[in-house]
């Protein structure tokens, strides 16, 4: 088992940044790919960005890349969503999740193996 915990949510004007941290426990972290999902109200989960087990690669959801970058510290056991020039329509309920194919945590149209609770992202115009 592993448990996911995300925080670093906030609220936050248009054009701030923020951080979001991803801490894991259980079962060796760095065996696992790990992504970052959004669900904003009345909308469906959206893929944001993952990350592959060793951190060499990285994929993002084109309305975030060249703002957003994902990254992770396995010996930490910890990820991060660093998000600048934020929008209001980043505004979601933020999920990071695991799983041992990072094709798994690069899609919204499959389900990893772990979740978190989500940490809320609130960007106000």
């Amino acid at each position: 088992q592993v448990r996911l915990v995300e925080s670093g949510g906030g609220l936050v004007q248009a054009g701030d940044s923020l951080r979001l941290s991803c801490t894991a426990s259980g079962r060796t972290f760095s065996t696992y790919a790990v992504g970052w999902f959004r669900q904003a109200p009345g909308k469906g989960r959206e893929f944001v960005a993952s990350i592959t087990r060793s951190g060499a690669g990285t994929y993002y959801a084109d309305p975030v890349k060249g703002r957003f970058t994902i990254s992770r510290d396995n010996a930490h056991n910890t990820a991060h969503l660093q998000m600048s020039s934020l929008k209001p329509e980043d505004t979601a309920l933020y999920y990071c999740a695991a799983d041992s194919n990072i094709v798994v945590v690069t899609t919204s149209t499959l389900s990893a193996e772990y979740w978190g609770q989500g940490t809320q992202v609130t960007v106000s115009s």
